[in-house]
């Protein structure tokens, strides 16, 4: 399983998390994006604009080169949008389950490739308003198996795991990921 992480934050940010998943016997590897942590590439200096699903897609490429044969990728807002990109732009089958956290792909949710559990909150927004209707659209869009998790709130993304809710956040994650 790989854990993307979002903008303000980095790998070590899923500490608990991982912990949680890894003591559910799954493998994890939590990421630094491309200029966070002590990760650098292309892009480095602006991340936003950087072609993340390429460093989501190097982690899976390293997991399945040490022997997974499935992943996973649970995305946190810029992550999320990592994670759905990477699996648009893959082989079928490469990710095989995602996890959207306060976020949905950045290109066309229709051309997902993996199953998909979208989890947000119902007053979570930006700038720009209401986060919820664009997360919608594009659980709208996606293609089978999806599930669409609206919580009471406006926690964004890995802030969810932050309030009340976040033992639920972690059991319908759990619950997805080990579905057959």
């Amino acid at each position: 399983m790989v854990l993307a992480h979002g903008g303000r934050f980095n790998k070590g940010s899923w500490e608990k998390q991982a912990q949680t998943l890894a003591a559910a016997g799954f493998r994890v590897l939590a990421i630094d994006f491309r200029g966070y942590g002590q990760s650098r590439g292309p892009g480095d200096s602006a991340p936003m604009s950087a072609p993340l699903h390429l460093d989501v897609l190097a982690a899976v490429r390293y997991l399945r080169k040490t022997g997974a044969k499935t992943v996973a990728v649970v995305g946190a807002s810029m992550g999320g949008g990592a994670a759905g990109d990477a699996s648009i732009l893959s082989e079928p089958g490469t990710i095989g389950r995602l996890v959207f956290l306060g976020s949905a792909p950045n290109d066309p949710a229709e051309k997902l490739k993996a199953a998909s559990l979208f989890i947000v909150a119902r007053n979570d927004a930006n700038a720009d308003g209401l986060r919820l209707p664009g997360i919608r659209a594009q659980y709208e869009k996606a293609p089978q198996p999806k599930e669409l998790i609206i919580l009471d709130g406006s926690a964004h993304a890995q802030f969810l795991f932050q309030t009340d809710q976040g033992e639920k956040v972690m059991r319908e994650i759990l619950r997805f990921l080990s579905a057959k």
